[in-house]
């Protein structure tokens, strides 16, 4: 699937103000979701503290604790043992 098609599939899932209309409960769907915050919300290469992946996904949805969770479950985010940073993976 192309990056331009994964985008426009993605589109659908946001109102006229970028916010999220929910977080989609199918899988495949989530997933496609997750990789477009990742290439989006987060830089490669930079640590990012729990505080500021909130405040870039609480610009989405307000659940920022349930699409920080699907990040890092998913590999798009890895996080460090003690919690204190926050780097998009590499194949994000």
């Amino acid at each position: 699937m192309s990056e331009h098609r994964t985008s426009h599939d993605v589109s659908a899932l946001f109102d006229g103000e970028g916010r999220l209309t929910a977080i989609p409960r199918k899988a495949a769907r989530r997933e496609q979701l997750l990789s477009h915050l990742a290439r989006t919300l987060f830089e490669p290469g930079r640590a990012y503290t729990e505080r500021e992946v909130n405040g870039a996904l609480r610009g989405v949805h307000d659940d920022c604790p349930a699409l920080r969770r699907y990040l890092v479950t998913s590999g798009h985010m890895t996080r460090t043992r003690d919690g204190s940073a926050y780097h998009r993976a590499c194949a994000a």
